[in-house]
Order: C-alpha cells, then sequence, then structure tokens
C-alpha cells in the first residue's frame, strides 16, 4: 500500500530545475535508497516529502494520519539540561514527560540511545557532530513514524555505529514502515536497500533490488539512453538538412514534415545533457625512500587513557594502510605519530627519506572560507603546475566541475561535497608521494567517490587512509591497522573484508543464571548462542549447506579470472562501457560472496557435531 506519492514535482533554484515533472511512491515495508549528484535535489525532495519545503509545482500526497520523521544532515538539538530532555523538545514531547518511567516512548527512546552507545544525561551542547547524528537517529527510531527519511545518516558515524544503524534498518523496518535514506556508501546500500531510486536531471528513475543490482541496470539503461539520442540527433540532423535545401514547405505534403520538425527542435532544446564528469589526477612527487615510516614500542597517553600502547609497525614505499576503529579510538592521533608531528611518551619513530607528504582533513580546517576557490588553488597566479604540465587554474578547477562564475565565490559559499571536491583539487596540485586521507569519501556523490577511488588505485604512492566507507577500504587498503581496545592496534593483511575474516570471534558468553530463568520469553532467549537456540536443519537446509561450497568456489574462480583480466595493461583500452559492465559484475559477486560465506556459517553452526 502506498503510504506517500510525490506528483509531477517542480522545483528550481536559479535557472536549473533541480526536480521536473518528477513523480514517485512510497510503499509500506521498503527502504529505499535515494543517491544522485551532490546538489541535484535530493535533500530538497526529502524535505518537501517532510512538508518543510513547498514546491513551486505538483503535490505531495500522503496517506490520512502518515507520520514524518526527517533525520537532517547537520541535525540541530534544542537547547536543555540534558540531552534526553533536548530530544523530548526536537520531537515535539513535554519534559515532564520524561519523568514518568512507566511512559512507554521514555522507555523507548532511551532503549535507542542505548543501542546507538549515549548517556542521555549528557549536555547536548557538548556533543560531537557524530553525537548529534545519533542521537537524533535514535529519536527517529524511538518514533512511531510510519517513513523514516534519512539524510546522509552514515556521515560522522563510525564503523560500529554505521553497523547499528544497518541492523536497525532491517529489524526495525520488517513490517509497515518505510525508510527513504540518501547515502554515498555503498556497502550499506548493498545490505540494506530493497530499492534505489536516483535523481538525474531533474527526472527519478526507480530500479528494483540494491545497490550492486542498480549498477548493473544502469549501465545498460545508460548505453540504451546513448543509442536512443544518436538515432534522434541522427534523424534531427536530416530533417535539418532537408529544410535548408529551400524545398517549398508550404505545400500541402510538406506541412505534416515542417510540424514534426518543429517539434523535434522543441524537443532537442528541452533536453538536459549529462553533466561532466570530475576529472582527477595526483601531481607525481620524487620517489621516497624504500622505508617511509618506522615505529617501535611506541606508546601515547593523554591522561590516564591509553591511546597507543607499544605499537611496532614498519611502512614500507607502496603500503596503502587503513586505520580502524571508533571514533574517540585515537586515528588522529596515531596519524600524527606516524608522520612524526607529535611525540610518543615511549618508543621510537623514525621516519623515511625524500617525503612529500600531502593531508586531506576530514575537519576541512584548512580552507579559509573568506578566500575565493583561485586564492585557495593557486595563490598569486593564475596558472598551476601539475608535475610536468601548467594549466590554467580555472580550467583546472573546471575539471572538478566548478563553472567559471564560482571560482571567484569565496569558499564559505560552497556545499559540504563541493569543499570536499576543492580539498581534493588542492591535494592532488601539490606534489606528494605520500597522501594523507582522512574521511575523503564524507559528502562525495557516488560518480565522484569512484573517480576518486580509481585516481587512488593508480597512484603509485604511499597512501594512509582512514574512512567509514567499507567498500572504499576494500578497494584500495593493502593493510588495516585495527584498534582492539585499551590503546592496543593490530595490522592485518588486506582490505576492511579481509580484516573481518581474520579476525578472532569474540567469546562466547555463558548463560547466566538469570538468562536460564528467562526460559524461552524475553532477552534470555535473544542472548542464547545460535547453536542453541536455531532449529534442526531441514532437508532443503541441508541441500543447500550441500550446495555452498561448490557455488562459492564458482564465484571465488569467476572473481579472479576478472579481477586477474581487469590487471592486466591493455584492459583499459576497452570500452568504458565494457568498463563499467565489468566492475558493475565484479562488485556483484564481491556482495553474492558474502552473503553465500555468511549463509554458509549459519547453516553450519546448526548443523549436527
Amino acid at each position: 500500500m502506498s503510504l506517500l506519492s510525490v506528483l509531477r514535482a517542480e522545483l528550481a533554484f536559479g535557472m536549473t530545475p533541480l526536480l521536473d515533472m518528477a513523480s514517485i511512491s512510497v510503499l509500506e515495508g521498503e527502504r529505499i535508497g535515494f543517491i544522485g549528484r551532490n546538489g541535484s535535489g535530493k535533500s530538497s525532495l526529502l524535505a518537501a516529502m517532510a512538508g518543510r519545503l513547498a514546491l513551486d509545482g505538483g503535490e505531495v500526497r500522503r496517506r490520512d494520519g502518515l507520520r514524518v520523521v526527517l533525520v537532517e544532515q547537520e541535525p540541530a538539538l534544542p537547547l536543555a539540561a540534558s540531552l534526553r530532555a533536548s530530544l523530548a523538545a526536537r520531537g515535539g514531547l513535554r519534559a515532564a514527560d520524561l519523568e514518568g518511567d512507566d511512559w512507554r516512548s521514555t522507555a523507548r527512546l532511551q532503549e535507542f540511545l542505548q543501542r546507538f552507545d549515549l548517556d542521555g544525561a549528557i549536555d547536548p551542547q557538548q556533543c560531537s557532530g557524530g553525537e548529534r547524528k545519533r542521537a537524533a537517529l535514535a529519536l527517529a527510531f524511538a518514533s512511531q513514524a510510519d517513513i523514516l527519511l534519512l539524510d546522509e545518516p552514515t556521515n560522522h558515524l563510525d564503523l560500529d555505529g554505521i553497523e547499528t544503524l544497518e541492523n536497525l534498518l532491517i529489524d526495525e523496518q520488517r513490517g509497515q514502515r518505510a525508510a527513504i535514506i540518501i547515502t554515498h556508501d555503498r556497502r550499506f546500500l548493498d545490505r540494506v536497500a530493497t530499492r534505489i531510486i536516483e535523481l538525474d536531471r531533474g527526472a527519478l528513475q526507480s530500479y528494483p533490488g540494491n545497490f550492486a543490482a542498480y549498477e548493473s541496470r544502469k549501465a545498460l539503461a545508460m548505453q540504451s539512453e546513448a543509442l536512443e539520442r544518436r538515432r534522434f540527433d541522427r534523424f534531427w540532423t536530416q530533417e535539418e538538412a532537408w529544410i535548408r535545401k529551400g524545398v517549398e514547405a508550404r505545400r500541402t505534403r510538406n506541412e505534416g514534415r515542417v510540424r514534426r520538425l518543429e517539434r523535434l527542435r522543441a524537443q532537442r532544446e528541452q533536453r538536459r545533457e549529462r553533466l561532466g564528469s570530475v576529472s582527477m589526477g595526483v601531481a607525481p612527487g620524487e620517489r621516497s625512500g624504500r622505508m617511509v615510516a618506522e615505529l617501535e614500542g611506541v606508546s601515547k597517553s593523554f591522561g590516564v587513557r591509553a591511546i597507543v600502547r607499544d605499537l611496532s609497525l614498519r611502512l614500507m614505499r607502496g603500503d596503502r594502510l587503513a586505520l580502524i576503529g571508533p571514533n574517540g579510538a585515537g586515528k588522529s592521533t596515531l596519524l600524527k605519530l606516524i608522520l612524526g608531528q607529535i611525540a610518543p611518551d615511549a618508543g621510537t619513530v623514525r621516519g623515511g627519506t625524500r617525503r612529500e607528504i600531502a593531508f586531506f582533513d576530514q575537519q576541512r580546517e584548512a580552507l579559509d572560507p573568506d578566500k575565493t576557490l583561485i586564492e585557495t588553488i593557486s595563490p598569486g597566479s593564475d596558472w598551476i603546475e601539475i608535475g610536468s604540465s601548467r594549466k590554467h587554474v580555472i580550467a583546472y578547477l573546471g575539471e572538478f566541475l566548478f563553472p567559471p562564475r564560482r571560482t571567484e565565490a569565496p569558499v564559505r559559499t560552497l556545499s559540504g561535497g563541493e569543499r570536499n571536491r576543492l580539498l581534493l583539487a588542492r591535494l592532488f596540485a601539490r606534489p606528494a608521494n605520500l597522501l594523507v586521507l582522512d574521511e575523503p569519501t564524507n559528502d562525495l556523490d557516488m560518480e565522484t567517490l569512484e573517480l576518486l577511488e580509481a585516481t587512488l588505485a593508480d597512484y603509485e604512492g604511499t597512501l594512509l587512509l582512514v574512512s567509514h566507507d567499507r567498500r572504499f577500504l576494500d578497494n584500495l587498503a593493502t593493510q588495516c591497522l585495527v584498534a582492539e581496545g585499551n590503546g592496543l592496534w593490530k595490522e592485518y593483511v588486506g582490505g576492511y573484508s579481509d580484516w573481518l575474516r581474520q579476525r578472532a570471534p569474540p567469546p562466547r558468553a555463558e548463560p547466566t543464571a538469570a538468562a536460564e530463568q528467562d526460559g524461552e520469553d524475553g532477552a534470555g532467549r535473544q542472548a542464547r548462542p545460535l547453536a542453541q537456540r536455531a532449529a534442526k536443519l531441514g532437508f532443503n537446509e541441508r541441500r543447500e549447506l550441500e550446495s555452498l561450497p561448490g557455488l562459492i568456489a564458482s564465484l571465488e574462480q569467476e572473481l579472479a579470472a576478472m579481477q586477474e583480466r581487469m590487471a592486466r595493461a591493455d584492459y583499459h583500452r576497452q570500452g568504458p562501457e565494457q568498463i563499467r559492465s565489468d566492475r558493475a559484475r565484479s562488485q556483484q559477486i564481491e556482495v553474492l560472496l558474502e552473503e553465500k560465506l555468511r549463509r554458509w556459517v549459519e547453516l553450519d553452526a546448526r548443523r549436527p557435531a
């Protein structure tokens, strides 16, 4: 059943329409991944759905009594004595209601605060960006909303927070509640989304399934669109040539053809072309020494809190090291230790020779809000040196999708995604053999994110990465340094998924007496190990378990063959359509492999010993 429909929506800011007769229906229980380029109008459409923004044309129809909750990119918390009271005010509740222990909504809010690892008694004005986002998400899930509208919910969340959000969306959304989620996190969409909707040139296109399924269908749709436009342009050119030949168009037998040409002209004039793509390339620096950094027995504490304890690490030229850990684990501190920017309390840090370092700061503190884009990229000059080539600064900014009229604008007028693109433009303009990227994927759209990945994959220097984007880490990292708690860090070979496979499983908790007394009800049952509470394998499940090893092996062989082919020196001579198709299939296989491995582990755990 449809909960909400947007019909023939029109919306424009300036000359370019964001929504051009766009329509969409949201059904019960759907989890819609909402994607599109930065600035295409996704947040505006969510605001219109929530009733916070009026459309220029069209309408939003809601089912009677429909309750909609919007979590913005940067949620604000009202002034209050505690986070709990602030959330009550944000949710339209009375502070007095929070004092009643028997009030169900209070208990539900407290439950979700705990699930997002938040203390309801803290001062809301002291909350970090990540804490504010988690608090707004906790309130949204505690509400009785029929539709959740989540705008970039994974921004500012660490990996644990993202997994919590994924599990809540999957578990809590079973039933009638729907969700629309704007995000650039592809792994998140692969796991959560039941449908992908793309906002492209003012129109909404719907694709069933998760992000991997969307990628396959999108490649075919783009090929079909390109073919149709070539046919249209060829026919239009022929008709224009005919009219220029001086044919007596006023004769009755030709009037229909003239009218058709006029319609073709109008149709072509209204056609909106796809925007250009960001063009990236890293300025190569001087080749660094073989050893980039070496840490021996390094420890660092702030007060009584150990950030790093007895860490030994060697970073070699060409390594791509990802730092993984929850917010507050000390990833930024560890980066500074590796780079020699701060001294350890104990142990030694040796830096390599001929290091040229370029740093991407997640807080964007390096940007002066009063400077123009030109002054930020090339102060005092109209030209910029990129490796051995020389480019005009306006042309270079154009490669990052900044039109000439925007290059004189101050930095403070840029959106989050535009600021990230500006930082990347400045980063890649500097010769560097060591790139340090601290959350570079925040606020980037899918297309720019994938191009950033491709650029970094071709980079011959050394990478230090901090990111919550798991697919980004899988595609780039050669090793992971993971926070294991109490200042301990452990190195694993490979990317994020490789770490998940290698890490030791958490110890199983022994059932307590209280849990045993719970019998088959309540939390006691939920805490029991899977093998204890799962039913025996049925006939179909036994057959599935027997078939999974062969299926997994087949998928692994296909993936290995595809990766080998894509690694060949002449692979990039193929057409862009084939390359996109191969990448989409490779990513689809990876998702299938993860699903089949997870299913095999689940069934194998239930198999009798």
